[in-house]
């Protein structure tokens, strides 16, 4: 009897050790599907909560201040997944180790710069300097400059521009990286920046960036606090009664980011 006891205790623990390893294994999730009645992370004040449900109706729901909250959640196993901007997500994944996107997206959408109903002549300058861009292999260079698949973007060339036709002010939110973001000098730099850099220059302007919340970009616009606004927004019926967008320049949507 007294031998046999370590034996059953041995068992005993080696079980309890299967038991608790298996329940601290995470499920690799490859597909969205495998999502259905997960935890998802989601920023406060978006929309992604909405997407995600017509998708997986029986999805559940953590709200973060941050993106990069969100992120945190899905890498420590608070949540199975972070339903934000693929560009965005993009961005997080290349410079943190063990968080993936999955290819299947939650929405299909287009991002453009939005100027005022009543300034064409404005959404043609953009659309001119997005053909161009296209046209001689800049678009291309400034994807790679932006969306690097590791590390973090590079740094913003100097665009000069004379100035000599006066000031354009362009309306972002530094919260949308690697389109608007703060760079460690303090500058607002980034992919919408640089278009909008390039922009002003071929007017002849100056740019002028005025840095706000998300949610006052289209206010300030209608308002004439700014000429045009920029910072990964999604072109959408609705938005496009209130202002006019220029031809899309980036094509991405909501995604799902995982652990790998």
């Amino acid at each position: 009897m007294n031998n046999l006891r370590p034996s059953v205790l041995v068992i005993a623990l080696f079980s309890l050790f299967i038991v608790l390893g298996g329940c601290s294994q995470r499920e690799k999730i490859t597909a969205l599907q495998q999502l259905s009645g997960k935890e998802f992370a989601v920023p406060t004040g978006t929309v992604a909560d909405k997407l995600v449900l017509s998708k997986l109706p029986d999805a559940r729901f953590q709200y973060y201040n941050t993106v990069m909250d969100g992120a945190l959640a899905v890498k420590t196993g608070k949540a199975d997944a972070l339903a934000y901007d693929e560009p965005i997500l993009k961005n997080i994944a290349a410079k943190v180790d063990g968080l993936v996107i999955l290819k299947e997206m939650i929405t299909v959408d287009q991002y453009g710069f939005a100027v005022r109903k009543d300034d064409a002549p404005l959404k043609q300058a953009i659309d001119r300097t997005l053909g161009q861009l296209k046209t001689d292999g800049t678009g291309t260079e400034m994807l790679r400059r932006w969306f690097p698949v590791s590390g973090s973007p590079a740094p913003m060339p100097e665009i000069a521009s004379s100035g000599d036709n006066g000031i354009l002010r362009l309306g972002t939110s530094s919260v949308t990286e690697p389109f608007s973001f703060v760079d460690g000098s303090g500058m607002v730099v980034g992919y919408d920046i640089e278009l909008a850099r390039r922009v002003a220059a071929g007017l002849g302007q100056k740019l002028e960036v005025v840095n706000m919340d998300f949610g006052a970009l289209i206010p300030a616009l209608m308002s004439g606090k700014v000429d045009m606004i920029a910072a990964c927004i999604t072109i959408t019926e609705e938005r496009s009664e209130k202002v006019l967008f220029s031809e899309p320049y980036y094509t991405g949507g909501i995604a799902a980011m995982v652990a790998q």
